[in-house]
């Protein structure tokens, strides 16, 4: 860690507001530190050395999720920080505290939280009412999984959200709790025709992240919704691997034979 200089500290403070984190708190020592108003994080900046930028992060689920950002940081951490990464440069420095932010809101038990504050007050009596409380929760599992796959389709990569699907793997109905129903790691963000197939039990996802074809989608099928190819789930999670199993058993169309 080394002091900030003026310039230094204003790059770190742009990169924090310009990704989420609207709240600049009291520094401590070497770091500056922020929090925001949408998300329960709090992230500690600092530099080492000429270009190196430090994020330590107050969420260890959070840490964790961000294995493809940076490098573990091995130096001293602030109290309160859990875990954090190194980055080389300031637009690396962007692309980790947007991605901070979005794991924050998205991650399980954050859409939970939120969803008992909406739903607190509406009525519950009544099958219109209950449509509406699982209407807030549907509405918020979507933005979740946007969050998490980055808004991309978690196959194909299309970059259309208005055309993306928020896919329960376990589904809605058949979840036992309300955490089930709004972990986001119940959930695949797809393009429409693979939310179809996979709802209806025609593809499903090995754990490797492999889409596996069932034989009651026949070649011209497949051929014509691009499924004739190797196609694959990127950035699967250890929390997916808690629901695959039940879509594979439950859902898909075994082949016959």
């Amino acid at each position: 860690m080394q002091p900030l200089s003026p310039i230094i500290a204003l790059r770190l403070e742009k990169a924090a507001t310009d990704n989420g984190f609207d709240q600049e708190l009291e520094r401590e020592g070497d770091w500056l530190v922020f929090a925001s108003t949408q998300c329960p994080l709090r992230v500690w900046l600092g530099v080492f050395g000429d270009a190196v930028f430090l994020a330590v992060f107050s969420q260890q689920n959070v840490a964790r999720a961000l294995g493809e950002y940076g490098t573990p940081i091995a130096a001293p951490m602030p109290k309160g920080a859990v875990a954090g990464r190194t980055v080389p440069d300031v637009p690396a420095l962007h692309r980790l505290l947007r991605r901070a932010f979005q794991l924050s809101k998205a991650l399980p038990n954050e859409l939970l939280h939120t969803f008992k504050n909406q739903v607190a007050t509406l009525p519950k009596t009544t099958e219109a009412e209950r449509l509406v409380v699982q209407r807030v929760g549907q509405n918020l599992f979507r933005e979740g999984l946007l969050d998490l796959w980055e808004g991309r389709c978690a196959v194909t990569g299309l970059a259309v959200p208005e055309l993306l699907r928020a896919s329960h793997i376990k589904p809605w109905a058949d979840c036992e709790t309300d955490a089930e129903r709004l972990d986001v790691y119940n959930g695949i963000l797809l393009a429409p025709h693979l939310d179809a197939a996979f709802d209806r039990g025609f593809i499903t996802v090995a754990d490797d992240g492999a889409i596996v074809m069932s034989d009651a989608l026949d070649a011209d099928a497949r051929a014509t919704l691009g499924l004739d190819r190797p196609l694959r789930v990127g950035r699967l999670a250890d929390g997916h691997h808690a629901y695959l199993p039940w879509h594979r058993e439950r859902v898909f169309r075994k082949s016959r034979g």
